[in-house]
């Protein structure tokens, strides 16, 4: 084409020319080569210029007659093409200068054919060099937009870097916080303990302390307690001597009266048998003894025991030597009477014969009942032997109240707190029986066992022991029979189940502690007469009040107390006494016989049906005590029990009804029915409340 020889042709002149054999590099600065070196050797064209001549040329050609103004931007844009990028380097060989191995003819022929076409004007050679330019900035800011492209990464990973080693940062240091943290709490825990273990000694010290001085205050108070004992103790000898002292004094003088007696029967020496100086000798010879104890006993400070007991055996014989003479007197009074009696006789009889014989008059009949059978009374009086266990029951009762009259009568605070310390002891635990569980009522029942017993028991957040007063344990029981008695008048009034609870522990009691037993009777015949049985009688000269309490009635200011009311508390203390007799503690020994069994209810029963009956009284009574204690009489008696309460039904109803008014008919109604019911089904019921094996498992 003409165009592509006016190209080589262009190239074969630039090549030629001076300049064109110049050889340069854009570089070369950097190369650091001598510039000198550069303009000795040929020259050479760029790596680009092949590419060039051959691609970008030919279009600047054509699109010349269009726009030969804008070179640059057709360059511009055909460099922004991605076809003008050159495929290899290598294709700039192919647009190098000839070889110069080619021979001299060939290459003056070659150079002589394309001297014309090889001509290029200057201008294009500038657009040329423009266009290499331009692709090489085109190159350089391909290179730069990439090394920024790629500085940008580095930063984005160098920001991610730095990121996460902040991150690392932070939980190394959270990290080392928590261990920090922790080794501080370890630190502290070590510190705590430390601080408890440290604490623990000290309250171990203070403990092992406190021990130490309250053994040390124990021993000095029972030193206290031995030294203010044995003050006591002196105080009580010296007591009783005086009281030993004064009885003496009172058995010298009754000794005295005596001996006054004996010298006045002188009078009857002319009737008497026997030798009246005999008596009136061994008179003299104990009034002597008596007064030789005395002296005795003044020269030794106070008189024993002994002494006192020697003088009553004196002033004793000395009664039975008054009472032998006084027999004989009466014997011999009697003898003398009888024998005036015989010679009035027999003047009479002389007189008779005398007057004639007169007719003898019959005795009246005997009085017969209803039927022809004779009305024999039954009684009112209750039995002697009977009255005289009641009497020595009293008596026990009110010697315990003088044995520690002193106590109760000290005006000293100590002795009062004692006593009411005491009190507390004694009662309060009675006051807390109920139909409660077992093991509770075991519980109440040692601690009453173990004041009794002398050991200390805690009342009142205090320790309380009968040990604490020569007279307290004698206080002690009285209040407890006391208490007892009284919880049958109030609790078991009210509530009839009480009864056998409270029981159970008293008849314990009674077992381990006779006396109290002892006291417990006493007080319930005291405040319940009809419990022995007894009915007591109006004395001539007796206020009514004072016969009005001894029937078991409460008087106050002048006002007796409902019948209602005293039926109610008659019917807790025989509901009680019945209970009593058929409990026994079960933890007890078994061995032994009850203290106060249902032998004690079965003479109780039979002597009450041998009295008179009492409207209103009797039935309600019998009917308490048959409810309760019905059921054991009849396992134990049996047939006899059976045949008794047919006694009642036929015998004894028709005497209570005689006595019982209309407005007073319920008692005698509800025994009657109850009696009547027992005999038909030939059972008597368990009463309710009755203390089962089971409520002793509770």
């Amino acid at each position: 084409m003409p165009s592509e020889g006016r190209c080589w042709e262009t190239l074969q002149a630039l090549r030629s020319s001076d300049k064109g054999r110049l050889c340069y590099y854009r570089d070369w600065l950097l190369r650091g080569e001598d510039v000198l070196e550069e303009c000795m050797s040929l020259p050479k064209l760029s790596s680009y210029s092949g590419w060039v001549v051959e691609h970008v040329l030919p279009h600047m050609q054509e699109n010349q007659p269009l726009s030969e103004t804008l070179p640059s931007s057709a360059s511009a844009s055909a460099l922004d093409q991605p076809s003008f990028v050159p495929k290899s380097p290598d294709t700039s060989s192919a647009f190098s200068p000839a070889s110069p191995a080619t021979p001299d003819g060939t290459k003056g022929k070659d150079e002589s054919q394309h001297t014309e076409s090889m001509v290029l004007q200057s201008s294009r050679g500038i657009k040329v060099e423009g266009c290499i330019r331009m692709y090489e900035l085109a190159h350089r800011m391909k290179g730069a937009e990439g090394l920024r492209q790629w500085q940008e990464e580095q930063e984005r990973k160098v920001r991610a870097l730095s990121e996460m080693a902040s991150e690392q940062l932070k939980r190394f240091d959270e990290w080392k916080e928590l261990k920090q943290h922790k080794e501080y709490q370890d630190l502290r825990e070590v510190m705590e303990k430390s601080s408890r273990e440290a604490l623990g000694h000290q309250e171990k010290l203070k403990a092992e302390h406190r021990h130490r001085a309250k053994i040390l205050n124990l021993k000095l108070r029972e030193a206290e307690e031995q030294r203010v004992k044995q003050v006591e103790l002196e105080r009580l000898r010296k007591e009783e001597g005086q009281v030993r002292l004064r009885a003496l004094y009172a058995l010298q003088e009754e000794m005295l009266q005596l001996s006054q007696q004996l010298d006045a029967s002188e009078q009857h020496k002319g009737l008497l048998k026997v030798d009246l100086a005999a008596f009136q000798t061994r008179g003299n010879q104990l009034c002597s003894l008596i007064s030789g104890i005395i002296r005795a006993s003044s020269e030794s400070g106070y008189p024993t025991a002994e002494s006192q007991a020697e003088a009553e055996r004196a002033l004793q014989e000395m009664r039975d030597l008054l009472m032998n003479l006084g027999q004989e007197i009466t014997r011999a009074c009697e003898d003398k009477r009888r024998q005036d009696e015989e010679e009035a006789q027999v003047k009479l009889q002389e007189a008779q014969m005398q007057q004639g014989p007169e007719a003898h008059k019959e005795p009246p009949a005997t009085s017969q009942g209803p039927g022809g059978k004779q009305n024999e009374d039954l009684q009112v009086k209750v039995q002697d032997i009977t009255m005289q266990w009641y009497q020595q029951l009293q008596d026990a009762s009110m010697q315990c109240v003088l044995t520690f009259e002193g106590l109760t009568n000290s005006k000293d605070s100590q002795a009062k707190k004692i006593k009411m310390d005491l009190q507390k002891a004694a009662t309060i635990p009675v006051s807390q029986i109920s139909t409660i569980a077992g093991s509770k009522l075991k519980e109440i029942f040692d601690k009453i066992h173990s004041l009794l017993s002398g050991k200390p028991v805690q009342s009142g957040g205090r320790s309380v022991s009968v040990t604490l007063n020569p007279q307290g344990l004698d206080f002690v029981q009285y209040k407890l029979a006391e208490k007892f008695v009284k919880q049958g008048e109030e609790e078991v009034a009210s509530h009839h189940e009480a009864a056998f609870p409270i029981a159970v522990v008293a008849s314990g009691i009674w077992e381990l502690h006779p006396r109290v037993g002892d006291l417990i009777l006493a007080h319930l015949h005291k405040k319940c007469p009809y419990s022995v049985p007894f009915y007591p009688t109006f004395k001539e000269g007796m206020a009514l009040e004072d016969y009005q309490r001894m029937l078991g009635y409460q008087v106050k200011d002048s006002k007796v107390e409902q019948q209602d009311n005293f039926l109610k508390r008659m019917s807790g203390m025989i509901r009680l006494y019945a209970a009593i007799i058929q409990l026994r503690w079960p933890y007890g020994n078994r061995q032994e016989i009850h203290p106060h069994g249902l032998n004690h209810g079965w003479r109780w029963l039979a002597q009450i049906l041998n009295m008179e009956p009492l409207s209103d009284v009797t039935a309600t009574l019998l009917f308490d005590f048959l409810e309760v204690c019905g059921n054991a009489l009849m396992k134990q008696y049996q047939v006899q029990f059976w045949k008794m309460l047919i006694l009642i039904k036929e015998d004894y109803f028709p005497r209570i009804e005689a006595i019982t008014s209309s407005g007073q008919m319920g008692s005698f109604i509800r025994l009657k029915q109850f009696l009547e019911k027992c005999l038909q089904h030939k059972d008597i019921p368990v009463p309710k409340g009755f203390l089962t094996s089971s409520f002793w498992r509770s």
